[in-house]
Formats: C-alpha cells, sequence, structure tokens
C-alpha cells in the first residue's frame, strides 16, 4: 500500500490573520495534533464541501476564536501550497467580539504578539514571518 498523496485531494485551508495595531492573534495548536502539532498558528481550518472560501472562513473564526466577521470579498494576502493542503490566508481588521480560545480541544492557548515577540515563536510555516512583518508594516505606514 502507497502512502502516496496522490490518491486523496489536496485540503483546502482558510485562515485569518487578524491584526489589531501593531499586534496580531495566533493560536497554539495543542501538542496532540496530528498535524502541525505544538506550534502557533493563525486561526482557520478547512473548508466543507459546497462551501465558499470567506465562507468557510467567517464560520472557522467563530468556531476557533469566537469572533465574527464579513466574509471577504477581496483576494487572500498569501496563499501556501503544499503536497497535501492548499492554504489562503486572509487579513482581517474589523471583526464583532472579543477574541477567546472557543475550541480548546484543538488549541491550548491563543495570544496577541507584536513583531519582536514573534520571534520566539515556533510557527507553524516559515513563510510566516515575513507575512506578519508585511501586515504590520502596511498597519504603520
Amino acid at each position: 500500500m502507497s502512502n502516496s498523496s496522490d490518491s486523496s485531494p489536496k485540503a483546502r485551508i482558510v485562515t485569518g490573520l487578524l491584526r489589531d495595531g501593531k499586534r496580531v492573534l495566533l493560536c497554539h495548536r495543542s501538542p496532540q495534533r496530528r498535524w502541525y502539532p505544538d506550534v502557533w498558528d493563525m486561526p482557520g481550518g478547512h473548508v466543507e464541501p459546497g462551501e465558499l472560501p470567506g465562507e468557510a472562513l467567517a464560520r472557522e473564526l467563530r468556531e476557533e476564536v469566537g469572533v465574527h466577521v464579513t466574509a471577504p470579498s477581496t483576494p487572500p494576502v498569501h496563499e501556501v501550497h503544499t503536497d497535501t493542503f492548499d492554504m489562503q490566508i486572509w487579513l482581517i481588521d474589523a471583526w464583532t467580539g472579543s477574541p477567546v480560545n472557543a475550541a480548546p480541544d484543538e488549541h491550548d492557548a491563543i495570544g496577541w504578539f507584536t513583531e519582536d515577540e514573534l520571534g520566539g515563536l515556533r510557527l507553524a510555516h516559515d513563510s510566516y514571518p515575513a507575512l506578519f512583518a508585511r501586515a504590520l508594516a502596511e498597519r504603520r505606514a
């Protein structure tokens, strides 16, 4: 039996880069998670069959961090493509509610981080530092 990912479709993932001034919101993935355990990541998740990516993002942010956002009408600010998933990332500057860890089975912590604090974190993807720096620099401009 082959372990090749060719036989299964790639997962479609959506995430939100929540920016509040000079900080970004990240979730710490529980060490018991099958995929990407014990790293800091943006809130988000899988696009369900028949669901539009923007709708999936709004649902995932509500389920994971308890905030309500309007489904984005603009293209994502960043995309990550691997052998097993395609991820779209949207910059989110406005939401209703206060972020909380609404999915403790998925994350053991959430937190707001400044650019200086991000350097000490183990992040889920190596493209994140540049993405976060760009998003925070745009906010300062």
